[in-house]
């Protein structure tokens, strides 16, 4: 075990590496990005940024190191780095520290997130690598799900295809983790028992959560099922893709399912929500109705799940921040009682409600990397016996 006190936490993508840097108090000291991994990139830690030759994960982590040295949160200074996991599947369900067999089960999910998987793999590896004496630990955006009822995760398939791993695993479980976490601190209330909570950005996904448990939520098998996302196109009909593979092939489908769809299908290529509210096109009318829409119909499929609903939480870019998106979403709920307060949404407040509305809806803002901070935290604390 190393002698510092910082958790470094890592999100890594295909392009970029995304990294915050915790104190022993768990609060965020730095944080910034690596990105344009795979030819020249940039790395932006705060305001600052800087024009590099970023080849591979590994020399993109390497820049992040030494960048974090200078500012005094070099591997030195470091008690652990934290991984950031899409995919844990049906054995990683809760964080734990990574070691050879914990890794090789996360190389053995990459089939489930081919898309997500193999990044975070590069930068366990890099890390290895660059600082071999680092304990490293993993967080997985599956877990939160992991205990959802058998009947809420499985498809209607024999047991062939079950043994493919084909489930529904649901997504977004880092940031449900922390909404469950931050929800009471705001609203100095225990956490509602029946809780309809939205993640809303670039991907989108609803959770229907029991006593701040997952009940059912509506991304599947892979982040592409459920809402309508920034380029995902959100629930499909098996036979639509199909013909889709079909008409074009395999892997023009996958990329027109996941990167050409959604908001940017529906707008002619618009897929943030800041510049569909501007654009003021039919077609961008057309995406936000569409993204309102299926959140609204999503959302009450997953009350039925729970059976009722004592309270509406809105997380995640487009859930933090979009008034209008927020408005009409709870317009579609206004019957069960979430009635708007338009001055307190167009403010961004905590509650967005009326005071005395049945079922309020929070704004809360979202923290996965620091929960990453918190299970790894917690984790040593296990290990040294605190």
């Amino acid at each position: 075990m190393t002698s510092g006190r910082d958790i470094l936490v890592l999100n890594t993508g295909s392009s970029s590496v995304k990294f915050a840097v915790f104190d022993a108090q768990l609060r965020p000291r730095l944080s910034g990005v690596a990105e344009g991994i795979g030819g020249v990139g940039a790395l932006r830690i705060g305001t600052t940024e800087m024009r590099l030759a970023l080849p591979d994960h590994e020399h993109a982590l390497s820049a992040v190191l030494s960048r974090l040295a200078a500012e005094g949160a070099g591997p030195d200074q470091l008690l652990a780095v934290a991984h950031r996991v899409v995919h844990g599947g049906m054995e990683l369900t809760a964080p734990t520290a990574l070691t050879t067999q914990v890794r090789a089960e996360i190389e053995a999910c990459v089939p489930l997130a081919p898309l997500h998987n193999p990044h975070a793999l590069s930068a366990i590896d890099a890390l290895g690598q660059l600082a071999p004496d680092l304990p490293q630990y993993a967080s997985f955006d599956t877990a939160f799900h992991a205990d959802a009822p058998e009947v809420a995760r499985r498809y209607a398939l024999p047991p062939e295809a079950e043994a493919l791993g084909l489930r529904r695993y649901g997504f977004h479980g880092l940031s449900y983790a922390a909404l469950c976490r931050r929800l009471p601190e705001l609203s100095e209330m225990p956490l509602p028992g029946r809780l309809l909570a939205f993640h809303l950005g670039n991907g989108a996904s609803i959770c229907a959560i029991r006593d701040g448990r997952s009940t059912a939520t509506t991304m599947g098998y892979s982040p592409l099922e459920g809402l309508t996302m920034g380029t995902r196109v959100g629930s499909i009909d098996a036979n639509a893709a199909l013909r889709l593979v079909e008409e074009l092939g395999l892997s023009r489908t996958k990329t027109l399912l996941n990167k050409h769809s959604g908001l940017a299908g529906l707008s002619g290529g618009i897929s943030d929500m800041r510049a569909l509210e501007q654009a003021g096109t039919p077609e961008a009318h057309f995406a936000i109705d569409h993204f309102c829409y299926w959140a609204i119909r999503h959302g009450h499929s997953l009350i039925g799940a729970l059976g009722g609903v004592d309270a509406i939480a809105f997380t995640g870019g487009i859930g933090e921040h979009s008034r209008l998106v927020r408005a009409r979403i709870l317009d579609g709920f206004a019957w069960l009682g979430a009635t708007l307060d338009a001055d307190r949404n167009a403010a961004n407040a905590s509650c967005v409600t009326r005071d005395a509305a049945p079922v309020p809806a929070w704004v809360i803002p979202a923290e996965e990397e620091r929960q990453i901070a918190m299970d790894t935290r917690a984790l040593i604390a296990i290990s040294r016996g605190e």
